[in-house]
């Protein structure tokens, strides 16, 4: 959910009172949004959840949150949200909000078996929280920023989907039924797809002057695409190692990729403040 701060970020216009205020009320509702989603799904797939080596000890799975108030703690979060929305927000993030749950949910009850579509909603989430950072402060959003979104979720999706073939080889029909009819070889496809069109889709807005020169100390913008790449690599390791499951994890827990990741945010930084 903190992706609801990248296309301000992008902009420049981040760290002021009203796009602060603004994000926090956004971050909570997508918040809110996402855990009505995750409440019932959990409480759809609790007895395949039980099968799962990690998703056994989700509180639904494991027994610790009945099924009934799952599903009752989904519905009123399901509610809540867009009809806060409506009130504090303006249309267009509150119409945003209304179909991230419609998708999602159709998601939780019928896409996620449907080959290829089930990639795409997952990764339409991802997208849908960056698209609304940028529709709660009126910024525009450039096709790069989202070309390099919607392939960056895609990529981390397949990896994610791809480990869990890896690692429930033979069993994962008793997880997700869909993993059986994908093959770990197409997976490997879309994610080593995914990863090349986000790089490609950076580097074009990275190069992408527009007639204006830099007059910062360094090109940082164009610098940046060495770090972009090199994370992208790193995440690749994991990924073809079949141990992106968790992307969080991934991010979260090794060292290289989250130096890699402040480098990088520091040349974005840098570019964008013209340093």
């Amino acid at each position: 959910n903190v992706l609801v701060a990248a296309a301000p970020a992008a902009a420049g216009v981040l760290f002021t009172a009203h796009a602060l205020t603004r994000l926090a009320l956004v971050f909570v509702l997508f918040t809110a949004c996402a855990a009505a989603v995750y409440l019932v799904n959990d409480a759809r797939d609790a007895e395949a959840d039980r099968a799962h080596p990690v998703k056994c000890r989700r509180p639904v799975a494991a027994g610790q949150v009945p099924v009934p108030a799952a599903y009752a703690a989904g519905i009123t979060l399901g509610v809540l949200a867009p009809a806060a929305a409506a009130l504090l927000c303006p249309p267009a993030l509150a119409a945003l909000l209304a179909g991230y749950l419609v998708l999602q949910l159709a998601y939780c009850v019928s896409l996620k078996h449907v080959l290829v579509i089930d990639l795409a909603v997952v990764t339409s989430g991802f997208v849908m929280r960056a698209v609304a950072g940028g529709l709660a402060l009126g910024i525009p959003l450039s096709r790069w920023f989202l070309i390099t979104t919607g392939f960056g979720a895609l990529f981390m999706v397949a990896a994610k989907r791809y480990s869990e073939a890896v690692q429930l080889a033979g069993n994962g029909g008793a997880t997700r039924a869909l993993l059986t009819e994908y093959t770990t070889g197409y997976l490997r496809f879309v994610w080593q797809l995914a990863a090349g069109v986000a790089v490609l889709g950076y580097c074009l807005w990275a190069l992408e002057e527009g007639g204006v020169p830099h007059t910062s100390v360094l090109p940082w913008r164009q610098l940046s695409v060495v770090a972009f790449v090199l994370a992208v690599l790193r995440y690749a390791v994991f990924a073809d190692r079949g141990t992106a499951g968790e992307p969080e994890d991934v991010v979260l827990g090794d060292r290289a990729l989250a130096l890699i990741g402040l480098v990088w945010a520091a040349m974005y930084a840098a570019a964008v403040a013209d340093w």
